[in-house]
């Protein structure tokens, strides 16, 4: 990671909706964002989706990398690109989870955290 780089400096939920908005643009489906500050060591925000299937998850990944480094938000990590069933994006505060949907219900990340105060997103 280049540490000369300069990042935008976006307070975590607006950098959740907009997430939300770029994969909503790639025809993501079932946008849950959760508020998990303070419960979660990780991250302050985590972020599920769902994908058709393997093509269209490594898509909308490729798609917030992509916008992510247009609006200089740092990018930290990725896994699962190659194989696209669950594909990990680490932006530092916002974690999003692609999943395809047979995989999204059995891993139930939203369970995982359902004490979590879920981020409305407007259409």
């Amino acid at each position: 990671m280049n540490k000369n780089k300069n990042y935008s400096e976006i307070p975590s939920q607006e950098k959740a909706l907009l997430v939300a908005q770029w994969l909503d643009e790639k025809q993501g489906e079932n946008v849950v964002i959760m508020n998990v500050a303070g419960i979660s060591s990780v991250t302050d925000i985590t972020l599920v989706v769902s994908a058709r299937g393997v093509k269209h998850a490594q898509a909308l990944c490729d798609h917030v990398l992509d916008m992510a480094a247009e609006n200089k938000i740092e990018f930290l990590t990725i896994e699962g690109q190659k194989t696209g069933e669950w594909i990990l994006v680490d932006l530092n505060d916002v974690l999003i989870h692609v999943f395809i949907s047979e995989l999204r219900d059995f891993y139930n990340i939203e369970g995982m955290w359902s004490e979590a105060p879920r981020i409305k997103i407007d259409s």
